[in-house]
């Protein structure tokens, strides 16, 4: 993100989404639903588009996809 210019936008990415990964970096199952992450995840690329296009929809479809292709 940090190429792309919008590095500044992700400084607080970590702290909202910290405990969703373990050390190892696999997904915490244990601690957290990973369709509440998917959405938290869309909630903070919206919050992005708002802020740089002025529209939040550039991010719909985001957890739909995400749990189509990942949530097994």
């Amino acid at each position: 993100m940090g190429r792309l210019g919008w590095g500044a936008h992700f400084g607080g990415l970590a702290a909202r989404l910290e405990g969703a990964f373990g050390a190892d970096g696999v997904f915490a199952h244990d601690r957290l639903r990973f369709v509440d992450f998917a959405d938290d995840v869309e909630e903070l690329l919206e919050e992005v588009a708002r802020r740089e296009r002025g529209d939040e929809e550039a991010a719909d479809g985001f957890e739909e996809y995400v749990l189509r292709h990942y949530g097994g």
